[in-house]
């Protein structure tokens, strides 16, 4: 694709949400330390942003899962490609992940997380296609709420690419392999 994918999400807008998700999750958590968990490799950058703008502590570790590969839709397997280098046992944690769509790799990751004993676990996620959910989940913190249409930038790829788009733009499926 040689020209940008169509803007849904501006970066002006991803910013002034981020701030405001940040305002809440340190007003629930004031007085607390927090755990965040940030599901690499999308949520990345929305980890980035959204841990500057905490007014509580916080330590960062990152969980890499994978069950896309080269396609857009979901294989159904989710398999830990990195885990965590700190327990999280007894502690106040916070999943940070790009995009909450079928809701089976998040559910897949909060299962994981909840056999380590975290004192409380809560979901953050950018995005919530709600229309594409296949399980029973909902996030704590949610950025925007979304159409179903296949989205890319602000960490969010399409076969690695365009993952440095400073805003979350809509990608047309005229690609090989894309469906909504």
């Amino acid at each position: 694709m040689s020209q940008s994918p169509p803007v849904l999400l501006s970066a002006q807008q991803i910013s002034a949400r981020v701030t405001e998700l940040a305002e809440g999750i340190s007003r629930d958590y004031a007085g607390r330390q927090l755990a965040l968990v940030c599901v690499l490799r999308g949520a990345a950058i929305f980890l980035a942003d959204l841990v500057r703008a905490l007014q509580v502590p916080a330590t960062v570790d990152f969980l890499a899962v994978s069950s896309y590969g080269r396609s857009t839709v979901s294989s159904g397997f989710v398999r830990i490609t990195k885990d965590l280098e700190d327990s999280i046992q007894g502690k106040d944690v916070l999943v940070v992940e790009d995009i909450l769509d079928s809701g089976r790799t998040l559910q897949f990751i909060l299962e994981t997380l909840k056999l380590r004993g975290p004192r409380s676990l809560r979901v953050c996620v950018l995005l919530d296609k709600p229309s594409r959910r296949a399980v029973e989940l909902k996030a704590h913190y949610v950025g925007f709420t979304i159409p179903d249409l296949f989205v890319v930038g602000y960490g969010l790829d399409w076969a690695g690419r365009y993952r440095n788009l400073p805003y979350v733009g809509i990608l047309p499926c005229e690609q090989e392999g894309c469906e909504q």
